[in-house]
């Protein structure tokens, strides 16, 4: 990817080089097919953990790389315009691994994240229901104790990586409380009475295998709580702040994989005795899109330092959230339209690209969530 990045350690830099060596040799030429036939990437995650990439912003005492986050979105954003699905994948793995990392006991911490971030097992983020997306507050999957377990019972839906994840950071209600009766813990996969329904039919993503889970008295140990019985919503919101900027990231990738793809065409495609790139009114129009995508990259790099430095950037990520992804939105839109017939059809990616933009305007809450948690935050900043 024709990114010049300014990143700040020699050690960095040496990492992207990996990553884009591997985006090159491993993931890119694999994505096409992949998406057509819906098949599940689950050795290009093998191979990314091989390499230290499941655990980029995690201490190096449990197997990760110990990141900064800017460094692991900018990685981020380099896999997923080799090939998004994968990036996404990523994404949701790191804020699964979130929860044990930063609230677990430094007994799961020793227990579970070597696993979580050393490569081989991949997790999963189940937090919304039919009924409860945005509104986590309507979750209805319970957790009861009994003895030394809990016991789950309930549906999370539109979970990234169902069936497949080797793990599920579930929430559930463990009192009536709306929201300090939802807890969080960690399930393995191979818990008793876990089923999942056939995967959804998508516009987009297809080699991302989507699902719901059930719950059907599934029994885990009461170690396996994370954190304090009703810290879930705290838990998951922080999460979230996370993830949203691991989406940011994809998104912009997305964005720069297809103002890649349109201005190589525009180079090679001629009309009328000139190359269509000799035009104006192209030439303008490449320019908005190499000006979205740059902004978008800008954006959340912005939150991630603020991040890095331990500084409030729940607002900071809401925003990055809401630019890349309609950037990438109106990148991709534009990348067909340059490409002419030629971008409607399968034989270029650029219809791929458009279709795989748009969800990034729904998952991690919805831009219009977004602007909420933007104009909130702004409002009880200037009472």
């Amino acid at each position: 990817m024709a990114v010049d990045r300014l990143l700040p350690t020699e050690e960095s830099t040496d990492l992207l080089s990996l990553v884009r060596d591997l985006c090159e040799h491993e993931l890119a030429p694999y994505a096409a097919k992949a998406e057509e036939t819906e098949s599940f990437p689950r050795d290009a995650f093998r191979t990314i953990g091989r390499a230290g990439l499941l655990g980029l912003p995690y201490p190096e005492q449990y197997g990760g790389a110990e990141q900064p986050y800017e460094v692991y979105l900018q990685m981020l954003e380099e896999i997923a315009a080799a090939w998004m699905t994968v990036g996404v994948g990523l994404s949701v793995h790191t804020m699964t691994s979130y929860a044990v990392a930063t609230f677990g006991t430094p007994d799961q911490r020793e227990l579970l994240l070597p696993d979580m971030v050393g490569g081989d097992l991949l997790g999963a983020y189940a937090l919304s229901e039919p009924q409860a997306g945005s509104d986590i507050s309507g979750m209805t999957t319970k957790a009861v104790r009994d003895g030394n377990d809990y016991v789950l019972n309930g549906t999370k839906s539109w979970i990234t990586h169902g069936s497949h994840a080797d793990f599920y950071t579930t929430f559930a209600r463990t009192s009536a409380d709306p929201k300090h009766g939802i807890s969080a813990f960690h399930v393995p996969a191979t818990s008793g009475g876990l089923s999942f329904g056939a995967p959804e039919r998508k516009m987009g993503l297809t080699g991302s295998t989507t699902t719901t889970v059930n719950f059907d008295n599934v029994r885990v140990p009461a170690a396996n709580l994370i954190g304090e019985e009703g810290a879930g919503m705290r838990i998951a919101l922080s999460a979230l702040d996370s993830g949203r900027l691991g989406i940011a990231a994809c998104a912009t990738g997305l964005a720069q994989a297809a103002l890649e793809l349109a201005a190589s065409y525009a180079q090679e495609r001629k009309q009328f005795g000139h190359a269509i790139s000799d035009f104006q009114g192209l030439q303008f129009l490449l320019a908005d899109m190499a000006a979205a995508t740059e902004a978008a990259r800008s954006t959340y790099l912005q939150a991630a330092r603020r991040r890095d430095l331990g500084r409030p950037f729940t607002q900071q990520a809401a925003i990055a959230k809401l630019v890349c992804t309609d950037a990438a939105m109106k990148v991709t839109t534009d990348a067909v339209q340059v490409l002419g017939g030629y971008g409607y059809t399968r034989e270029f990616p650029a219809e791929r690209y458009m279709r795989e933009a748009k969800v990034t305007q729904i998952f991690e809450g919805t831009n219009q969530i977004q602007r909420l948690v933007i104009s909130r935050d702004l409002l009880r900043s200037v009472r």
